[in-house]
């Protein structure tokens, strides 16, 4: 899978990465748009400030609820979802889930949707320590996954 060269540290490697494919998987469609997750998650309600995550979550099909941690987190994963999806079309989810019988889904995208994710990205990419996430990584650490969402944003074409 291309997303590979992304996925597993900073971008994919967190709780929340975890419950967004599992999110994901819970849909049971081959075709999610990105306008749904956001209405899904409680993303559509921060209006583009992703610095601060109150309220974010989702519940599954049988009624259990799932938080996300951190706004940014669920935009940086997006995106790199979203290249998966322009790259080869699809995700695995199995494949990041490590589970064999796992769904392939296609997250589709408006050009408006993909500006607005580039708008989102590159805040994040300026400045790294305004957000929430913050508290728990090292100002290193953060500076380092701005790089790679900059790199993403490129690769997305928005950059």
């Amino acid at each position: 899978m291309y997303i590979e060269k992304y996925w597993g540290n900073y971008i994919g490697g967190t709780d929340d990465s975890l419950t967004l494919l599992e999110y994901l998987a819970d849909k049971q469609k081959a075709e999610i748009p990105l306008s749904e997750i956001f209405e899904d998650t409680g993303l559509k309600k921060l209006n583009g400030d992703f610095c601060t995550s109150p309220d974010l979550g989702y519940t599954d099909a049988e009624g259990e609820t799932y938080d996300f941690y951190y706004a940014i987190d669920l935009i940086v994963d997006l995106a790199a979802l979203m290249l998966e999806c322009s790259v080869t079309g699809s995700v695995s989810l199995g494949e990041l889930l490590d589970d064999e019988n796992g769904e392939t889904v296609r997250i589709t995208f408006t050009e408006e949707e993909k500006h607005s994710m580039d708008k989102a990205l590159a805040h994040f990419v300026k400045a790294p320590l305004a957000y929430d996430l913050h508290e728990m990584v090292s100002d290193e650490e953060m500076q380092e996954m701005a790089q790679d969402c900059e790199n993403l944003r490129q690769e997305l074409g928005m950059g």
